[in-house]
């Protein structure tokens, strides 16, 4: 059993986007079951917590006796024992994990320096200039992408950790109409949160949190 670590509460403006989503996406692609183990801000920074995810963030899995941190490690770790998250052939599983890196690396960094403007520092003096800047290479890896998926279903053969992990990184623009504007792109990002492992997982954290919020 699977025992995956997150947050007790978030902000609003955060559920269905915090990264345990990733993991319980791909645990649920591979039909496994898990355990949700809830802590709290002041608990992140514990000694106890620290030992387990130093930089104080979630997600964290335990796999018997093995903790990871990091999502790409995480799904990359899932996909060596599922092979609907990572496929078999040395060549084809190369080109997947090369996806891996090229969302987490080359893609989440500017459409998450997009998101957190629009989100955090809008109302500050220096956002209105700032946002062009910001939307301009974000939407250069947007374009990117979306002309790297002509002819193609997923960004690596069949469907793998690599879409999971860019699904995420694409849906921080959620509401914003960047996404929309690459036709290619959008479909993707469509084909792969109408999985039914998709909206499974992200019901499981939407429920988790509006359950703490009742609770509170």
């Amino acid at each position: 059993m699977y025992t995956l670590t997150t947050f007790r509460s978030v902000p609003p403006f955060a559920v269905g986007h915090v990264r345990d989503l990733r993991v319980r996406w791909a645990l649920e692609e591979a039909g496994q079951p898990y355990d949700v183990r809830l802590i709290g801000f002041e608990e992140k920074e514990s000694p106890a917590y620290r030992s387990e995810q130093p930089f104080a963030q979630v997600p964290v899995l335990r796999d018997g006796d093995l903790t990871l941190f990091e999502t790409g490690a995480i799904l990359l770790h899932l996909g060596e024992r599922f092979p609907v998250l990572l496929p078999r052939g040395p060549s084809a599983r190369a080109h997947a994990t090369m996806w891996v890196f090229a969302a987490l690396n080359s893609v989440e960094p500017y459409l998450g320096n997009l998101a957190n403007l629009v989100a955090f520092s809008m109302d500050q003096p220096w956002a209105a200039a700032q946002r062009p800047v910001l939307e301009e290479i974000a939407l250069k890896r947007l374009g990117q992408v979306d002309a790297w998926l002509e002819g193609r279903d997923y960004l690596a053969g069949d469907f793998s950790v690599a879409d999971i992990l860019m699904t995420t990184v694409v849906r921080l623009l959620d509401g914003m109409g960047y996404v929309e504007r690459f036709a290619r792109l959008a479909a993707w990002r469509e084909r792969c949160t109408s999985r039914p492992a998709f909206r499974k997982a992200l019901a499981a954290q939407v429920a988790q949190y509006a359950q703490e919020a009742t609770a509170a």
